[in-house]
């Protein structure tokens, strides 16, 4: 059924070439058009996904190419569109012998060579490099230029790049689409980038979905991009972009980048905790593992383990206090190690994370977390770890994690914030530095307890993530009750003033009804006196950048700060802006607390 409708797709040539405009992303400016190919609209073999694969299952795939070629190839030159045309070129069917004699292809409808790229699609891998690259060299003496399609998705592009060195590198939609949400799509990113920089290509994001992406591609310096957020494929194309889409391109700022969250633990595993300790037998008595400890001072615990298998583990503690005892030293000393050995010892294999381990250990019986832990591969020992080194593992990674991201609010943390004002700074472009503080917090702390104290800095948090425009402005948690916002909206002043309503009313949800009804509460100091608190309010304080107005994020910081203390000043839900000419003009917006 399917070859005869391919069959008659050919015999016909019933193909439709559509074109997806490629811009500078930089300039704005179509530089191009990818060549893609339609079955009939009524035929199964519509998309081209199921054609090629009909076409290689009956080896009609270098018919089927051709044809496509000639069609995309007279379809661009019979519209007269402007700039480059990449097409579609499979490299197992590049090197057939009988494909070098239809390069000509490109001359017969009158168009020069060296408007056509030859974009190179993977469908199987490739594993004659040097044919290809003779075919390539060959093409290129033709006056094209080459490409590879889907960097980062095929079966060996990287490898491709490497031995064929393209004029152009296309990243894999997948990449690209929630780029502004996946820290490690970035990475990818921006290492593609710097390799392309360093070879000489140019590179080209494919899958551009939303103006968030567009706008962080922009701003990693990626030269061209394509994408449904651009322009749609289409057999009659536009020839100049989308004003809306110019419009955002040249709209000056920068992008937000997606941050780090998490702790590293999910990812780090037991083996980095290995210590390796020589380990007893079940046959060697405790005379020899007392000697053993006796030797080794700083040796706590001593593994048992039989044909390669732990069976268990001897403490120093337990050993050297049996020993102590009258008469014991006599009567166990020639009997076996296993005697005094902890038969269920805690054993974890090398791959269990950090924090997968830190739960057993919780869960476990208490003495495991002094004893240690036994650490295998597939079963079989490997050394062993210890409770100290995983406290103090997590712990450190808690406080690298808190410096990308607060673990409270998950909101980036200060190695973002200052990377983010370093890049705003470097990019020239005007914006507005808001410092959030938290009043009378810490009576509230001491009063409702540490949980509502959370509960609220995370309300804060929410807040502050709501009233901006996540494509364009920053928001970090610097710590405690302390916030800094990023604004490059244009109406960041109004956006403040929603933000102390809006706080305003959901803060008092936090509070007991009477404390609501007499605008505070009561506590005593550390004298015991009576004191009234009033309920939290938020204070704004905020610096207007201007381009070469300051040099570091440590000078935004602090005049930030410094107009935060001006805000505090001002009674109740306060904003305080710090004017670019230095001249100081408190403003008050959103509502006291009622008293």
């Amino acid at each position: 059924m399917l070859l005869s409708r391919l069959t008659e797709i050919l015999e016909r040539r019933q193909l439709t070439a559509l074109f997806q405009p490629v811009i500078h992303m930089q300039r704005g400016e179509v530089i191009g058009y990818e060549g893609l190919i339609r079955g009939p609209s009524d035929s199964p073999l519509h998309a081209p996904m199921n054609l090629f694969k009909t076409a290689r299952a009956h080896g009609l795939s270098l018919s089927l190419e051709t044809m496509c070629r000639r069609v995309v190839l007279a379809r661009f030159a019979e519209l007269g569109l402007p700039g480059k045309l990449f097409l579609n070129v499979s490299p197992e069917l590049l090197t057939l012998p009988q494909a070098a004699g239809r390069d000509t292809i490109a001359q017969e409808v009158g168009l020069n060579p060296e408007r056509v790229i030859i974009e190179l699609t993977e469908n199987q891998p490739t594993y004659d490099y040097e044919l290809l690259r003779k075919a390539v060299m060959h093409y290129r003496g033709m006056g094209f230029q080459i490409a590879i399609d889907d960097l980062g998705e095929g079966f060996s592009s990287l490898r491709l790049w490497s031995e064929l060195r393209p004029e152009y590198v296309k990243i894999d939609m997948h990449f690209v689409q929630g780029i502004n949400n996946d820290p490690v799509k970035l990475q990818f990113v921006r290492s593609i980038q710097e390799i392309a920089e360093q070879s000489g290509s140019v590179v080209i994001a494919e899958g551009i979905e939303t103006q968030t992406e567009l706008l962080l591609i922009r701003d990693l310096n990626i030269a061209y991009g394509q994408g449904y957020h651009i322009a749609r494929p289409s057999p009659n194309p536009e020839r100049e972009l989308n004003a809306d889409v110019a419009k955002a391109l040249n709209r000056s700022g920068v992008a937000v980048y997606p941050h780090k969250t998490g702790m590293a633990a999910h990812t780090v595993t037991a083996l980095k905790l290995l210590r390796v300790v020589p380990p007893a037998t079940p046959d060697m008595s405790n005379n020899q593992v007392y000697d053993i400890f006796r030797d080794n001072p700083d040796l706590q615990i001593i593994p048992v383990v039989e044909h390669g298998i732990p069976v268990g583990l001897i403490t120093r503690p337990n050993l050297i206090d049996r020993f102590a005892r009258p008469y014991l030293r006599e009567l166990y000393g020639k009997k076996s190690c296993a005697t005094f050995m902890d038969a269920a010892p805690l054993v974890t294999d090398k791959n269990t994370t950090l924090q997968d381990l830190s739960q057993i250990i919780v869960e476990a019986d208490r003495h495991h977390l002094s004893n240690g832990f036994i650490i295998t591969e597939d079963g079989r020992y490997l050394g062993m770890g210890t409770g100290q080194d995983l406290m103090r593992e997590i712990t450190q990674m808690q406080i690298n994690a808190a410096r990308y991201a607060n673990p409270l609010t998950m909101l980036p943390g200060n190695v973002p914030i200052n990377e983010h004002i370093d890049r705003l700074l470097q990019s020239g472009v005007r914006f507005a530095a808001c410092y959030a503080d938290l009043d009378h917090f810490k009576p509230f702390n001491d009063v409702y307890g540490y949980r509502k104290g959370d509960d609220v800095i995370q309300l804060a948090g929410r807040l502050l993530t709501e009233h901006c425009d996540g494509s364009r402005d920053f928001v970090g948690h610097i710590g405690g009750d302390d916030f800094i916002v990023l604004f490059q909206s244009e109406d960041w002043e109004a956006r403040c003033r929603g933000l102390l309503d809006t706080f305003a009313g959901q803060v008092r949800s936090h509070y007991a009804l009477q404390d609501i009804e007499r605008g505070g509460y009561m506590s005593e100091d550390r004298r015991g006196r009576k004191v009234f608190h009033e309920l939290i309010t938020l204070s704004l304080g905020v610096v207007r950048i201007e381009p070469g107005q300051y040099v570091s994020h440590h000078q935004i910081a602090s005049a930030a700060a410094e107009a935060k203390r001006q805000a505090k000043k001002i009674p109740g839900n306060s904003i305080f802006i710090e004017r670019r000419q230095g001249h100081s003009l408190p403003l008050w917006s959103g509502s006291a607390p009622e008293q």
